[in-house]
């Protein structure tokens, strides 16, 4: 990947992290985008020593605020000329319901609002980068998901796990809808869905939330293994120029019936540029 410029949210921790390593010690430049600068600048310390490589920054932005998205992107367009891989990773299990500062329910905000802004404003790099790949986490949890447009942000009855399948189900929405509108531009566009991982994706919910972290952290893969399958889509020739697909273990395997319906995609497309005011630029 010597050469590559690769983002990577959600990278001070977990899946992330040992992507973005991965991805360093195949020579890449690195962005890791996080929120914490402590934390973040820690990370970033960390995987230039284990990989002897000095290309790895990180960017701040809390990816559930559509202001610092906006910022994050305009920070990495000032300072590469390119994107050769960026990673939607970032994400959250919200067990009781929360609001983000813009007024939207946190899971939809940050699982899936994040992926879509965040890309759209990046598609000018991303497109300059071509062949160029964008590569969005997902979850089996999609499986069992459906979207009610009636009541897409959990208003009237939410609950966490549910809401959770649903942002997944919403990332595979996205994916698909995306590498149609990418058709011929260069740029791929693909989910994976990384295994049960022990990482602190149930961290910010109190004692309950921290017990049943406790418990993904048993039984879940080590984020290394987790991080495979991204690394593949991000890297292998294997898949260069394969778009709109699912991976699981580096497999292209169906997603559920309810990620492939493409009205459905399209009509989520507009409501999440209505939310993000991305249809005012057109």
């Amino acid at each position: 990947m010597r050469g590559k410029t690769c983002l990577v949210t959600g990278a001070t921790s977990g899946i992330g992290k040992a992507a973005a390593r991965e991805f360093a010690r195949r020579g890449a430049t690195v962005v890791v985008a996080g929120r914490n600068p402590e934390k973040s600048a820690a990370t970033v310390q960390q995987i230039r020593r284990q990989t002897g490589n000095p290309s790895v920054e990180f960017l701040l932005a809390d990816l559930s605020s559509q202001g610092q998205v906006w910022q994050l992107a305009e920070d990495f367009k000032s300072r590469y000329q390119r994107l050769d891989v960026l990673v939607n990773n970032a994400g959250a299990i919200v067990l009781s319901r929360r609001q983000s500062v813009d007024g939207i329910e946190m899971t939809f905000a940050l699982n899936h609002l994040s992926y879509f802004l965040l890309t759209n404003l990046l598609l000018d790099s991303l497109i300059s980068g071509n062949p160029s790949r964008v590569i969005n986490v997902s979850s089996s949890a999609h499986q069992q998901a459906s979207i009610h447009f009636e009541d897409l942000q959990g208003a009237h009855r939410y609950r966490g796990w549910r809401a959770y399948g649903r942002s997944k189900l919403a990332n595979l929405l996205f994916t698909f809808e995306l590498a149609r509108r990418l058709e011929g531009t260069g740029v791929t566009t693909n989910a994976a869905h990384p295994g049960l991982v022990a990482t602190n994706l149930l961290a910010n919910n109190g004692p309950a939330g921290r017990l049943m972290n406790l418990g993904l952290r048993v039984a879940g893969r080590g984020v290394a293994a987790g991080a495979e399958t991204i690394v593949y889509l991000a890297s292998s020739p294997d898949v260069a120029g394969v778009t709109g697909k699912y991976f699981v273990e580096k497999k292209a395997v169906p997603s559920s019936q309810a990620s492939r319906d493409a009205t459905a995609a399209g009509r989520l497309w507009r409501i999440s540029a209505e939310l993000t005011g991305l249809e005012l630029l057109g």
